[in-house]
């Protein structure tokens, strides 16, 4: 497989992504009446799925007006497609009911674990990479896609530590769920640095590893930092602050490589006015427009 992905090969799978190949941003109650009353240009809105899950109220008004003005992505943070155990029908279910009721033209979770048999942990956390967690992965991508009848977008985590039983890097990982079960990959950038960069190796290497062929939408977001029990940088995936510059210049490469593709500007604690996230989503929608292949 090769490491760098042709454009045109890029963007004969990203046809099913729905999303347009343009910038959105992260829907958050506090931005409902703004979004509602104003008129901003961005591409597409992604809501977290968990927080939709019940059968009426407010949420559901809004995104059902919102909807009606901007394409729909749908990321969830609660599959646990990563656990040792099976996943859990009822989630699937209720992720089925809400497809029904706002159709998305993306769906999106993590390559991550929170729950164990009945406990669920409110995080999203790390694997090790072997063969038995590759192959539990496999057959839980596929029952999801199985059940909700339409491709999966796996994000590439974030993570602090790593475990002595792993057998395989991160990316011949990513790389071999994808060839199984023909999933497609949410390359989340931040994620990549945040990684990258605590476990000391070089983020363009790690983005020249992926099947970059198969990613059809970006999140960007940014981080905070701290340092470890031995003093050393260590950054937080907090989506907390502005994107930082070196996620920026890290996006500029990708694009390079794989052309045009659906770019979320994620915020999720310190939430800044929504001018400030619509200015984030203009620069990325530049950086967009620039890397698109002229006729």
């Amino acid at each position: 497989m090769s490491n760098l992905a042709d454009t045109s090969v890029h963007r004969a799978a990203q046809a099913a992504c729905q999303l347009p190949a343009r910038a959105g941003l992260g829907l958050k109650p506090e931005y409902f009446r703004g979004l509602l009353e104003g008129h901003a240009d961005i591409g597409f809105l992604e809501i977290h799925a968990e927080n939709y899950m019940v059968e009426g109220g407010p949420f559901h008004h809004y995104l059902g007006l919102l909807h009606e003005k901007y394409p729909l992505s749908i990321h969830g943070v609660g599959l646990s497609i990563g656990a040792e155990t099976p996943l859990d029908g009822d989630h699937l279910q209720r992720l089925k009911t809400l497809f029904e009721r706002h159709p998305p033209q993306a769906f999106s979770e993590h390559l991550a674990w929170s729950s164990h048999g009945p406990l669920f942990l409110n995080d999203l956390l790390p694997l090790a990479y072997d063969r038995p967690t590759l192959d539990r992965v496999c057959v839980h991508v596929d029952q999801v896609q199985e059940t909700l009848g339409r491709p999966l977008l796996l994000e590439n985590p974030a993570t602090y530590l790593e475990f002595k039983a792993s057998t395989l890097d991160e990316t011949d990982f990513i790389s071999e769920i994808v060839q199984r079960t023909g999933c497609s990959l949410l390359l989340d950038v931040n994620n990549v640095y945040v990684s990258c960069i605590n476990h000391g190796r070089d983020p363009l290497a790690y983005l020249s590893a992926l099947p970059l062929h198969a990613v059809e939408q970006v999140h960007l977001a940014g981080f905070s930092e701290d340092t470890d029990g031995m003093g050393q940088r260590l950054l937080i995936d907090s989506h907390s602050a502005a994107i930082d510059d070196a996620v920026w210049a890290l996006y500029r490469q990708l694009l390079q490589r794989i052309g045009p593709v659906p770019t979320l500007i994620e915020r999720d604690n310190d939430l800044p006015p929504l001018p400030q996230l619509l200015a984030e989503a203009r620069l990325a929608e530049e950086l967009i427009l620039a890397c698109k292949v002229q006729p």
